[in-house]
């Protein structure tokens, strides 16, 4: 293959990138399930003061109004319609699908049992990279993303090997399960559909497809929230998800997503459950136990070898 039919095709594999890319890649995930971690805890503290769909609406709208400062002043790329707009809007769709079936999961079951079912999300990734990518998973990266797995299942029950296997999958499970398939299938989607878009214009486009889809079920409401009673902390913290964690993970995640395989992409989604231990002790929220801290050091581990793995 020569080197313009390499540059002309960098959705179909990763084997083209270098190692400096791939590891620069990595360093990029690790950065995103920080981002990710953080946006669970500054997120707790508002989401009391309005409900989650015109919250999450009025988040995105932020991260347009953000992403379209930055790609169309900052950086001076043209502000012209993207070659076939319709692959946002289908992007748009699955993110939107997996945040609106969280919601209501959530109001179903609990965040533990929510927890379990959001680690099958690389496992299912895989299978969709396979057939939409023909990217083919090796035995190391499987074992090691299980192990990972396992360890991010023991912290998200708290260390309790009862509760790990009292797991019930109900209603609210199989509900959270269609959105987990969604955000599983859209890290493969970001590679097939990419036409070499500047990456930020591509995070301000794909904002407005997810946009799109949460105003449908979630403008009514938000045309009812008392803005009168939301203080300075609410926005301080609206307009720092919007930015720095919505469209700082856009940026991440398709940077990523064009260089590693979708289920090591994934597979880092399992630092979450560690990360917001460290981001709740550094609040002043107080430590977890040890136990529960070493199955967040086995999650490390099995991260650690599954980068160390050829793809």
């Amino acid at each position: 293959m020569t080197a313009r039919e390499n540059q002309a095709s960098p959705r179909r594999h990763n084997t083209y990138a270098s190692g400096r890319e791939k590891i620069s890649a990595h360093l990029a995930m690790l950065l995103f399930a920080a981002l990710i971690s953080g946006s669970f805890s500054f997120g707790g503290m508002i989401a009391r003061e309005v409900s989650p769909a015109p919250l999450m609406l009025l988040r995105y709208i932020v991260t347009i109004a953000t992403m379209g400062v930055i790609a169309f002043g900052l950086a001076r790329q043209p502000f012209r319609m993207p070659e076939k707009p319709l692959r946002f809007l289908v992007l748009g769709a699955l993110l939107a699908v997996y945040m609106l079936t969280m919601f209501v999961a959530l109001e179903i079951t609990s965040p533990v049992q929510t927890g379990a079912v959001f680690t099958l999300m690389p496992l299912i990734s895989a299978v969709f990279a396979f057939l939409i990518l023909g990217q083919k998973t090796r035995g190391g990266v499987l074992a090691s993303l299980l192990i990972a797995a396992a360890g991010a299942i023991w912290v998200i029950f708290h260390g309790d090997l009862d509760a790990i296997l009292g797991f019930d999958v109900g209603r609210g499970e199989l509900i959270f399960f269609i959105g987990v398939a969604s955000h599983a299938l859209y890290v493969p989607l970001l590679r097939f559909l990419d036409r070499r878009d500047h990456p930020l214009v591509f995070g301000f486009w794909l904002a407005i497809g997810t946009c799109f889809w949460l105003a449908v079920s979630a403008l009514p409401q938000l045309l009812e929230v008392d803005y009168g009673a939301l203080g300075w902390r609410f926005w301080a913290i609206l307009v720092y998800i919007g930015t720095v964690t919505t469209a700082g993970t856009f940026q991440l995640l398709q940077y990523a997503s064009m260089r590693l395989p979708a289920s090591k992409v994934l597979g880092y989604g399992y630092l979450t459950p560690t990360s917001i231990i460290v981001f709740e002790a550094a609040l002043g929220n107080g430590w977890t136990s040890l136990s529960v801290m070493l199955g967040a050091a086995v999650t490390a581990c099995g991260l650690l070898v599954m980068a160390l793995l050829p793809d």
